[in-house]
């Protein structure tokens, strides 16, 4: 199974199981979920086809997603480029 959020893929797994002869209670054990939770999968498929059970964010903090650093103009500079040296103005 290809789906795009890994919650969709233990959906449609656990269907495919119940489809191949597993009972849901069974399915329920060994993914960790209770029994009404994967029934209620069930129940949803068979209400609603398969647009039920993909995942969709319904609220909550947005998901993390790392900002990359700003580029530096130093790093598209010329590597024998001499950088600026900032010195105080001498005394008078």
């Amino acid at each position: 199974m290809s789906a795009a959020h890994p919650r969709s893929r233990e959906r449609f797994l656990a269907l495919h199981e119940i489809a191949a002869g597993s009972c849901a209670t069974a399915v329920a054990e060994r993914t960790g979920r209770r029994a009404q939770t994967v029934m209620g999968w069930l129940h949803a498929y068979n209400e609603h086809g398969p647009e039920a059970l993909t995942y969709q964010r319904t609220g909550g903090r947005p998901p993390f997603a790392p900002i990359s650093p700003p580029r530096s103009a130093s790093r598209f500079a010329p590597r024998n480029a001499r950088r600026p040296v900032h010195r105080s103005p001498a005394p008078m």
